[in-house]
């Protein structure tokens, strides 16, 4: 029987193409393509994609995010992976290093890691490669000067913006919420922290989905669009003390803390949905002095009881729970075959030496993005 792993493959239609043209033209042949990536069934159809393109592929996963069945699938496929499912950072640093220990000429990365480890211990021959994520591209940004490589940045392109961020992101959370919660949405109060794409599109999922929802967000006109496009923009704290549900998609540290702790309603449910799990600060709240017991759950979720006697849910110990909760799925097919085929068209950009040094954390070029929407849309109405 197949797998949902071939599932995907099958169904990601844009990088099935690209494998098909790489296997001819073999834009990799000679190089080794470094990865820190969610390993899931997507991830595992875009590192093929680049290995039929003559790529010896290295990868290891994310925190938390790493699916044993992808890891074995990658392997029985020829790649190499580093390192397993793990939530200890010290192993999953260790896995990074190994990664870059194979110094490989073009790097995958998502969030910043494996770019930041390198630029602690260079080697020569790295050409340059692509970044992920928002919370990446913030990382990096500082230290182009240090740099001075073609470093594409996924999260930037107007693709990855709406068809990922905006419709998947926020479809696969409200799945992700009902999947593991098994609560309503239907007249409930969700509080979004965050109004970029991501948070535009789990705040138009929850109100879809017949729930009332706050967002909060530091910047003021963020807070003005979210405002107009219909959605509640009170105070930080009374978006708090109203919430059943909090989600945060910020890509910054440290957004909901111990400190809050007083304004919780009894009951809320805290998840995050941001790369890195620093948004929720899940170890300090759950070692507070006013939490008098600790629950887990097999579904994902930790209850922690007040000594008021308030509860409070916590999924996923504040990791990515669309990706880090029980039988995760992430976000659509549909999404990430677009969005991995970007990753496919801009790596091989800077392995045929089309990308200019100069092209440093900068979002990908309009070209690849053109390319993209069009080979999507010609599948779409059959050109």
């Amino acid at each position: 029987m197949k797998t949902r792993i071939d599932w995907v493959r099958r169904n990601c239609r844009l990088l099935a193409g690209i494998a098909t043209e790489f296997e001819a033209a073999k834009p990799f042949a000679g190089k080794t393509i470094g990865t820190g990536i969610h390993l899931e069934p997507k991830t595992v159809a875009l590192i093929l994609t680049l290995q039929a393109g003559g790529a010896r592929m290295v990868s290891t996963g994310n925190l938390n995010t790493t699916q044993p069945e992808a890891v074995a699938y990658l392997r029985d496929h020829g790649v190499t992976v580093i390192g397993g499912p793990t939530r200890n950072p010290k192993e999953h640093h260790e896995s990074l290093a190994a990664v870059l220990a194979e110094e490989p000429g073009l790097i995958l990365d998502n969030g910043g890691d494996l770019f930041d480890l390198y630029r602690q211990n260079r080697y020569a021959g790295l050409l340059g490669g692509t970044e992920e994520t928002t919370s990446g591209r913030m990382r990096l940004e500082p230290l182009r000067d240090e740099f001075r490589m073609p470093i594409l940045v996924i999260n930037d392109s107007p693709i990855k913006q709406f068809a990922e961020n905006e419709h998947a992101v926020g479809q696969s959370v409200l799945e992700s919420f009902i999947r593991i919660t098994n609560r309503a949405t239907n007249g409930q109060r969700i509080t979004v922290f965050g109004y970029g794409a991501c948070g535009k599109g789990v705040a138009a999922n929850f109100r879809n989905a017949n729930a009332r929802v706050s967002v909060v967000d530091r910047d003021p006109l963020k807070r003005l669009q979210a405002h107009l496009d219909g959605h509640e923009t009170p105070p930080r704290d009374a978006a708090i003390a109203s919430a059943d549900f909090i989600v945060t998609v910020t890509g910054g540290k440290h957004v909901i803390g111990p400190d809050d702790l007083p304004l919780f309603k009894d009951g809320v449910v805290l998840a995050n949905a941001g790369h890195f799990p620093q948004e929720i600060e899940a170890a300090r709240i759950a070692g507070d002095g006013t939490v008098v017991e600790r629950t887990a759950y097999e579904v994902g979720i930790e209850t922690l009881r007040l000594a008021d006697g308030r509860t409070i849910g916590i999924i996923a110990e504040g990791h990515m729970f669309n990706l880090a909760g029980p039988r995760p799925m992430g976000n659509s097919i549909e999404s990430m075959d677009l969005g991995f085929a970007l990753q496919a068209r801009c790596l091989e950009a800077i392995a045929l030496g089309k990308a200019a040094s100069d092209a440093c954390v900068v979002p990908v070029p309009c070209d690849i993005d053109d390319r993209v929407a069009n080979a999507f849309l010609d599948l779409c109405y059959g050109a």
